[in-house]
C-alpha cells in the first residue's frame, strides 16, 4: 500500500468507528456475521438513491440463503467500505478490484465468491473500461501529432473519483505516472505537484460532473457506474470514445444534460467482485449464496442487470448472457500485478 493510501486510510480509521456503530447489525463487537445478523456494505457508487432497489434485491437474496437478518450499509468514502469488510463490521461487499485488493491486503479473510460475466456469458470478457476523459469541445488540445494523447494533460485541474479506486483513481494513475516516468505516484494525488489541481470526486458520477461543470479540465471514470445516466455515441472501448449525458439524468446530473466528454486514453478493468470475510460467513452459507446468485432466476432479474436503455438502475449492466460467476482470488491476479499488491 503506497504513502497515500495508508494516510488516508490512517485517517479514515480515527472516525470509521463512528459511522460504522451506528449500523444496528454490527452489534457491540461487530461480529453481526455470527449473531444472526449479516451487513452488506456499498462503495459510494452504489450507494446512490438509483441503487436502491438493487442493494434490496442483494440483500435479500443474501437473507434467502443464510437465512439471516441482512442490513445495508451505504458509504460515502471507499475506505469506509474498506475497514468494514476487512475488520468484520460487514461481512460482505460489493466493491471494486482494487477496493477489494486492499481489504484483503488488510485481511486474508476477505475473498471474492462471485463477479459478473461479460456479453458472452463467461469470465472470457469480464472487464469494463477505465477512461481518462476531457470535455469534447476540448479534446483537440489533447491531440499530438492527430492523435489523441496524455501529454498535455500536466498542469491541468484533474478529478479522480478516491485513492482507492481502481478505474478512478490507480489504473489511469498508473498509466499516467508511466507516460511520464514518475517514481511518486503520490505526486499525481497532490495538487501543486504534477496537476495544478486534484478533485476527488468521491464517486464516478462525482468525478464525471467535476468535468462536465468545467471543476475539472480532465477527470478518470469507468463506464459501467455511468450508463444509466447517458450512452456512447461510438465505440466505447477505444480512445476517442465519446460519452454524452442523458437530457433526463437525474441528480447529480441535472446541472449537466447533454455535454459531451471524450475519451483521450482507456483501458481494460477486472470486473468488480463480491466479497466476504469469511471469518464471519461460513463455508456453507458461501455455497449458498453463490448458488442463488448464480441462479437463472438471478440471471434474468433486471434489477440486478439491467440494460443501458432500462428505466431503473440495476445493480449492475447487462449485456447480451451477463451473469455472475463464482471466483477466486486467484481470477485476481493480473489486478494484483498491475497494481503491485
Amino acid at each position: 500500500m503506497n504513502l497515500l493510501k495508508k494516510a488516508a486510510l490512517f485517517t479514515t480509521l480515527l472516525g470509521v468507528t463512528v459511522a460504522l456503530g451506528a449500523c444496528s447489525s454490527a452489534g457491540a463487537t461487530g461480529k453481526s456475521g455470527q449473531s444472526g445478523k449479516l451487513t452488506v456494505v456499498f462503495l459510494p457508487g452504489d450507494s446512490v438513491k438509483e441503487e436502491g432497489a438493487a442493494r434490496a434485491a442483494l440483500s435479500k437474496e443474501v437473507a434467502k440463503a443464510t437465512g439471516k437478518k441482512v442490513q445495508v450499509q451505504t458509504t460515502t468514502d471507499y475506505n469506509v467500505a474498506i475497514q468494514a469488510i476487512s475488520s468484520g463490521k460487514a461481512q460482505i461487499a460489493l466493491m471494486g478490484p482494487d477496493s477489494y485488493i486492499q481489504a484483503h491486503q488488510q485481511s486474508k479473510n476477505v475473498q471474492p465468491i462471485v463477479t459478473y460475466t461479460g456479453k458472452s456469458g463467461t469470465l472470457k470478457d469480464a472487464y469494463y473500461h477505465s477512461y481518462i476523459m476531457v470535455p469534447k469541445d476540448k479534446a483537440s488540445q489533447y491531440k499530438v501529432n492527430g492523435k489523441y494523447s496524455l501529454k498535455n494533460i500536466k498542469g491541468k485541474k484533474m478529478s479522480f473519483v478516491s485513492n482507492t479506486s481502481t478505474s478512478g483513481y490507480a489504473i489511469p494513475a498508473g498509466a499516467i505516472a508511466k507516460t511520464f516516468n514518475i517514481k511518486n505516484k503520490d505526486d499525481l494525488a497532490q495538487s501543486g505537484k504534477f496537476f495544478s489541481k486534484v478533485l476527488f470526486g468521491g464517486s464516478h458520477q462525482g468525478s464525471t460532473v467535476n468535468l462536465l461543470k468545467g471543476d475539472a479540465d480532465v477527470a478518470a471514470f469507468d463506464d459501467m457506474d455511468l450508463t444509466q445516466y447517458g450512452k456512447f455515441l461510438n465505440d466505447s472501448n477505444k480512445v476517442g470514445a465519446i460519452f454524452q449525458i442523458n437530457k433526463n439524468a437525474p441528480a447529480p446530473f441535472n446541472q449537466v444534460r447533454g455535454k459531451e466528454s471524450l475519451a483521450i486514453a482507456a483501458y481494460k478493468v477486472q470486473n468488480e467482485p463480491i466479497a466476504v470475510n469469511n471469518k464471519y460467513v461460513s463455508k456453507k452459507e458461501i455455497k449458498e449464496i453463490v448458488k442463488d446468485l448464480t441462479s437463472k432466476r438471478v440471471t434474468n432479474d433486471r434489477t440486478f442487470f439491467a440494460p443501458a436503455n432500462a428505466k431503473k438502475r440495476g445493480l449492475l449492466p447487462k449485456d447480451g448472457n451477463t451473469q455472475f460467476k463464482a471466483v477466486s482470488d486467484s481470477w485476481y491476479q493480473p489486478t494484483h500485478q498491475i497494481l503491485g499488491e
